[in-house]
């Protein structure tokens, strides 16, 4: 059995489609052992984010506030 020259596109996309589908099926099974414990990247979120906090130092800014120019004509 052959496929025609004019439905060749429409097999090719199909098969592209399950394969990734079943990909992604399979992937989506396996989630859950895969990723690390939601309680364990808050814990890591919170402790990151109080390190950045405290090693930020005061900037001076010099020269005008940035307004962006929404209307091009006037300017």
């Amino acid at each position: 059995m052959r496929i025609s020259e004019e439905n060749r596109n429409m097999f090719l996309l199909a098969s592209v489609t399950l394969c990734c589908g079943a990909v992604a099926g399979t992937l989506t099974l396996f989630d859950p052992m895969l990723g690390p414990q939601p309680e364990r990247l808050v814990a890591e979120r919170a402790t990151i984010d109080a390190a950045r906090t405290s090693d930020l130092t005061p900037v001076r800014v010099v020269g005008a506030p940035f307004e962006p120019n929404v209307n091009p004509r006037e300017r």
